[in-house]
């Protein structure tokens, strides 16, 4: 891995569920040596699926891969002193734990930069490190809530739905990602020390909020659920199709929408005074919905796409997993890859993304077994003999 864009970059990963072992999993993909805090006898919460060997579920194949395993219990004096031993010898160290156990367990921002001053501190918390809900927990789906995100999403006049997927702790990864990259560059690049990320878990997904609080703190509006519209770009929808799928498309632009007419065998549609301005659109949306509608449930969702497509429309099926499981540009792409694990066989999951032509990121190992490295890493770093580390394990320290 010496070509790694990563390779050298030290990460202790004190952190479970899921956002902040996500940010350590990216960096793990292009090369960084990651090294996992785990509980003894329980592990990470994604291990918690699996009744095989070692916690090994396939979610933590995934999101446990590159990382090497160590346990160590945190609720004890003795193994919080053997993590502040530890500290010292990592570039980047990144933990998700409430800021009264941070403290408690003596590794709170301050305690963690006397420790180590040249260290890259990541801290994802749900309300961050400040302010007077910072002592509150968070998942996912409370952060989603918190940002306004849930407020948002379903149906107008139902009841707000939270998204399928755990997407704010996924965008809450990137950020997070991105950021310790970013201190690591001004240390290593620019000169500069180490320094503390102070991430709240909310806060990705209030990022993602557009021009929402632009308009409120202008005039008031505030947004509402439109379902599947988005609120000044028309026609950009999902429709039913004749198989009884569904397909999205966008031709939000005049351009777009000339070629969306034209599609569709009705050109004259886009001189419509209802239709022939972005505006006019907006105002006559259900009219003109009501056409498109009409139109594409004639159609097969692959037909209407690869006719949409020919005519340079942005569209696409909605797409289950199995849907991408056989989807050719998933594969070609690279998006997705089988990966042989001893235990579950022939595993297909995202790959190391986003895509790098020079250093690209790659699987080394799937996530490994509960502990698997905690004797090399304690021999090789902190020096410690096989009877002290028969000691540790007897008294449940790791």
């Amino acid at each position: 891995m010496a070509d790694a864009a990563l390779s050298g970059v030290r990460v202790l990963d004190i952190s479970t569920v899921l956002a902040a072992p996500v940010t350590a999993t990216l960096l793990g993909d292009f090369g960084a040596d990651v090294v996992k805090v785990e509980e003894p006898g329980k592990g990470d919460f994604t291990r918690a699926t699996s009744s095989g060997y070692g916690g090994r579920s396939l979610q933590w194949l995934q999101e446990g891969r590159n990382k090497r395993s160590i346990t160590l219990n945190l609720r004890s004096e003795r193994g919080q002193d053997i993590l502040r031993r530890l500290i010292p010898h990592f570039d980047v160290v990144i933990t998700n734990y409430r800021p009264p156990t941070l403290k408690k367990w003596g590794i709170d921002p301050e305690s963690m930069q006397k420790l180590h001053p040249q260290a890259v501190l990541l801290f994802v918390t749900g309300y961050g490190l400040t302010g007077p809900y910072s002592d509150r927990g968070a998942f996912d789906r409370i952060a989603s809530a918190f940002s306004g995100l849930t407020y948002v999403s379903g149906e107008p006049e139902r009841n707000p739905v939270r998204s399928g997927y755990a997407v704010i702790d996924f965008m809450a990864a990137y950020m997070a990602a991105y950021a310790v990259l970013t201190a690591l560059y001004h240390r290593d690049v620019n000169g500069g020390t180490g320094q503390v990320i102070d991430l709240a878990l909310y806060e990705a997904g209030f990022r993602a909020s557009e021009d929402a609080l632009l308009a409120y703190s202008v005039d008031g509006s505030v947004r509402e659920r439109l379902g599947n519209r988005n609120p000044s770009i028309v026609p950009a929808s999902d429709f039913d199709t004749a198989d009884r799928r569904r397909i999205s498309l966008h031709a939000g632009t005049d351009t777009l929408f000339r070629r969306l007419c034209a599609a569709m065998g009705t050109p004259d549609l886009a001189t419509d005074r209802r239709f022939q301005s972005q505006m006019a659109r907006v105002e006559h949306q259900d009219d003109l919905y009501a056409i498109i509608a009409n139109w594409v449930s004639r159609f097969k969702a692959d037909e209407v796409v690869e006719l949409l497509t020919h005519h340079d429309i942005p569209a696409s099926p909605i797409m289950s997993i199995a849907d991408i499981a056989a989807n050719a540009h998933y594969r070609e792409r690279g998006t997705i890859v089988d990966v042989f694990d001893e235990e579950h066989g022939t595993v297909t999951m995202a790959a190391p993304l986003p895509h790098l032509n020079v250093t690209p990121g790659s699987i080394r190992t799937l996530g490994p077994p509960l502990g698997h490295s905690t004797d090399e890493i304690l021999s090789k770093v902190l020096d410690y003999g096989q009877q002290e580390l028969d000691e540790l394990r007897i008294a449940g320290i790791i």
